[in-house]
């Protein structure tokens, strides 16, 4: 299953990922102007109808003795998506640790267990607040299905420029946060990177 969704991000298959892409947006854009319950049931009434259409369109082409009479979803009818009971227990103990953790994290910021993370936590809240302003979640949530389709092909294609930037960015970051750490222990020179740094002389 995780190799066929990387398949689509990667457009290995260039019409199924176009068709997967293009129906997303679609259907996000629709929520724009429609309720979700209208665009769950038109969108599968629309299934419904191009199915069950091609199914006569095959059944017909057999007693016609033109075709096989092989089923035409016959690859999606023995897709195999359940779980053993192992497996379910799996998947819920990782839900449940995953759950455990961010609830951990989430206290540790709201209740001020590190200064400096809370205090990133706040400009980052604060970031937001200005970002809801200017659009909503939907609209944030189709930019991310477009990101997802194109910014793993992106950076496959440009991977070195991308890793240069990052790294320069990356740079730039930890100077920042340790002229910040040094300001919050109050203040003092930056630590000499040489091993066995020479110490100051004693006045």
């Amino acid at each position: 299953m995780a190799s066929k969704v990387v398949d689509l991000i990667y457009w290995k298959d260039m019409e199924r990922s176009g068709m997967v892409l293009t129906g997303l947006v679609v259907g996000l854009l629709s929520l724009f102007q429609l309720s979700i319950i209208t665009v769950v049931s038109t969108v599968s009434l629309a299934v419904m109808c191009f199915t069950i259409s091609v199914r006569i369109y095959y059944q017909l082409l057999y007693v016609l003795s033109w075709g096989d009479g092989e089923h035409p979803f016959k690859s999606y009818l023995n897709l195999d998506i359940s779980f053993s009971g192992e497996q379910a227990d799996l998947y819920m103990q990782k839900v449940i640790v995953s759950t455990l953790s961010a609830v951990d994290g989430l206290k540790k910021l709201f209740f001020v267990g590190n200064l400096f993370d809370s205090l990133k936590f706040l400009f980052l809240l604060y970031l937001v607040t200005y970002l809801g302003d200017l659009c909503n979640g939907l609209t944030l949530l189709i930019i991310s299905v477009i990101a997802v389709f194109s910014l793993p092909l992106f950076y496959k294609r440009h991977q070195e420029e991308v890793d240069r930037f990052v790294a320069k960015i990356q740079a730039q970051l930890d100077s920042i946060k340790d002229t910040l750490q040094r300001l919050a222990q109050g203040g003092g020179p930056p630590p000499d990177p040489t091993p066995g740094g020479a110490k100051p002389k004693p006045q």
